[in-house]
C-alpha cells in the first residue's frame, strides 16, 4: 500500500466558523485566521483486503502566518499490518501552505490552493512511509448559503520510485449545520491508479463534527470505495482552534 493515499486525507484544515477538510478526503479553500491557530490529534484508517494501516496518532498543526495564509504540518506515527507482519513507528512528515486568492461573495465562490509536500521521514524497509519526496498540487472552490456549505475540487500527485505513476484526485463535499453542536455532511472522490498494478477508484464518505466548545471540537468520519481497489477508511480526531 502507498502510504500517501491516506495520509493525504488529513492535510486539509478547516478555520473560521466553516468546518470543512478533516475528517474528509476532500479539501476546502479556507485557511486558518491571521495569527490563529489549529491543533489536531487524531488517526486515520485504510482497512483492505491485504493491508491495514492507521495514523496511531498523527498530530496535526495549522497556523494562519499572514492573511489568506496558512502553514501546514503533520507528524504522524504508523500502524501497518502487511504481509503477515507488523510495523509501528514514525512515518513521512507532510508539510504545506495553504493560500485563498479568491475571497467568497454573493455571487462569487472563495478559491484557493494547498500545495503539500510529503516528505520521506519514514523507515520504508518497514513500510512506514512511501521512500519517496511527493508532491500535490491542488485547487479548492467553496461556496456558503446560510447553513449549507460546499466544496471541492482537485488536484495532481507527483508520485515518483519504482512502479509508482502520477495521479489525480478530484471530490466534492456537501455539509449542513444541523445546530451549533453538530454539523454532518458527506463527500464523493474519484482517484486515478497511484501505482502500476493499482486500478482507479472511486468512493463516498459520510461524517460530521461535534462542537463540544467555541474552540473545542470532535471530528470523524467513515467511506468506502465503490469502484476500484476495495478499501475502507476511516477518521477521528480531536480539535482545538485558538
Amino acid at each position: 500500500m502507498n502510504t500517501v493515499r491516506f495520509l493525504w486525507i488529513l492535510t486539509a484544515l478547516q478555520s473560521g466558523q466553516v468546518l470543512a477538510g478533516p475528517p474528509f478526503r476532500t479539501d476546502d479553500p479556507q485557511p486558518v485566521d491571521y495569527r490563529h491557530w489549529e491543533f489536531y490529534a487524531a488517526s486515520v484508517q485504510q482497512f483492505g483486503r491485504t493491508v491495514t494501516a492507521a495514523t496511531a496518532p498523527h498530530i496535526e498543526v495549522n497556523y494562519g502566518a499572514v492573511p489568506d495564509v496558512q502553514l501546514h504540518i503533520v507528524v504522524p506515527f504508523e500502524y501497518v499490518h502487511a504481509n503477515g507482519g507488523n510495523a509501528y513507528g514514525f512515518s513521512d512528515l507532510e508539510v504545506g501552505v495553504k493560500y485563498r486568492f479568491v475571497n467568497e461573495s454573493e455571487s462569487l465562490p472563495q478559491i484557493g490552493v494547498f500545495p503539500l509536500v510529503e516528505l520521506p521521514t519514514g523507515d520504508v524497509s518497514r513500510q512506514l512511509g512511501s521512500g519517496q519526496t511527493q508532491v500535490f498540487l491542488p485547487l479548492w472552490i467553496q461556496k456558503s448559503w446560510g447553513k449549507l456549505t460546499t466544496y471541492g475540487g482537485g488536484g495532481y500527485w507527483i508520485n515518483p520510485g519504482p512502479d509508482q505513476r502520477d495521479w489525480i484526485f478530484a471530490g466534492w463535499q456537501a455539509q449542513y449545520d444541523f445546530s451549533e453542536v453538530v454539523t454532518l455532511g458527506a463527500e464523493v472522490y474519484y482517484q486515478t491508479a497511484d501505482a502500476q498494478d493499482a486500478e482507479a477508484a472511486g468512493g463516498l464518505a459520510i461524517g460530521g463534527f461535534f462542537n463540544l466548545s467555541e474552540h473545542s471540537h470532535i471530528l470523524f468520519s467513515y467511506g468506502r470505495t465503490v469502484s476500484g481497489d476495495t478499501f475502507t477508511t476511516g477518521y477521528v480526531g480531536y480539535q482545538l482552534t485558538i
